[in-house]
């Protein structure tokens, strides 16, 4: 099994959807996903884990590869919903990685997002509502 991904920019920031399971077999889709977002935004990437089955420690260290690729850049990871089985551990090398409980939170933290809509306005499970 392996991951697919979606990215989508915001003002000043980049978030990185997963969906599947981060284990080793995946690491190098990942590792081209992180090279995606590098190419096309700027500012720091929410890594959203929220359709995210689980990960390997294989995984986690990718992860933690990509927070030290991105800081390199000037930029800075975030992780949004991490999964239940595990948290990522990183080592001295990794710079600080910001935890938020799910995708809406770390939006909020940012303030950069602000949508209305009326009453009735379906949500789907990846696009949480932001009103």
């Amino acid at each position: 099994m392996t991951i697919e991904w979606r990215y989508t920019t915001r003002q000043d920031l980049g978030v990185l959807s997963l969906a599947g399971y981060l284990g080793a077999d995946a690491t190098d889709r990942f590792t081209g996903a992180i090279g995606w977002a590098l190419a096309r935004g700027t500012g720091p990437v929410i890594l959203d884990l929220t359709g995210l089955l689980g990960w390997s420690a294989g995984g986690q260290i990718a992860v933690a590869q990509a927070a030290r690729r991105l800081g390199e850049s000037g930029r800075r990871l975030e992780l949004a919903a991490i999964p239940a089985d595990g948290s990522l551990v990183p080592d001295a090398t990794c710079p600080p990685v910001p935890v938020h409980c799910d995708l809406a939170a770390a939006l909020a933290a940012h303030g950069t997002v602000k949508q209305w809509t009326t009453d009735d306005w379906p949500t789907s499970p990846e696009e949480p509502a932001l009103t």
